[in-house]
């Protein structure tokens, strides 16, 4: 069976509170790669197109929804202070602004990763399933999620928060 694997580069930022790491509860940043694999549905046939859909149409709403509202979010979980404060002092800047239930760890974002892609993937009724988000937090540093270790059903997540929605969202202000 044929994977079809892509990957975008971006810049954000983030702090963990709960993980009492003095050096990572102050923000800061990361530029990032994350890598998806997508499995066809259906094994691969010669026909006349030779291909299940068109890279384009498969890439297009994952990499926009990466260019325009991921790139240089911030990362927070719901419960971080800093939230009031641009509630308060700069809410135009909530657009920009990734919340998490828990620390924003890289976990966390491939998870919601996998909600986000799983979402726009069914609502293009592009015929698709995840297989893996790999995300590249440092040269170092890489989480990989997989069918394996992650069960979307039994994730926790809050069902209707933001990556579960096939929308552009980021959070759910």
């Amino acid at each position: 069976m044929a994977t079809l694997e892509f990957t975008r580069r971006y810049a954000m930022a983030h702090r963990l509170l709960m993980a009492k790491s003095g050096k990572c509860a102050i923000p800061h940043g990361h530029n990032e790669f994350v890598t998806v694999r997508l499995e066809p549905v259906t094994p691969f046939r010669f026909s006349a197109t030779n291909a299940a859909a068109p890279f384009e149409k498969i890439k297009r709403r994952w990499h926009n929804w990466i260019d325009e509202h991921v790139d240089h979010a911030l990362h927070l979980a719901e419960t971080d202070p800093l939230l009031g404060y641009f509630r308060e002092r700069e809410p135009q800047r909530l657009s920009q602004i990734m919340t998490f239930q828990g620390d924003p760890t890289t976990e966390a974002l491939a998870a919601c990763f996998w909600l986000k892609l799983s979402a726009f993937l069914a609502d293009d009724g592009l015929p698709f399933s995840l297989a893996e988000v790999r995300i590249e937090e440092t040269p170092t540093n890489t989480v990989a999620l997989d069918r394996a270790v992650f069960d979307p059903a039994d994730c926790g997540l809050r069902p209707g928060a933001w990556p579960w929605r096939a929308d552009m969202s980021i959070n759910d202000f």
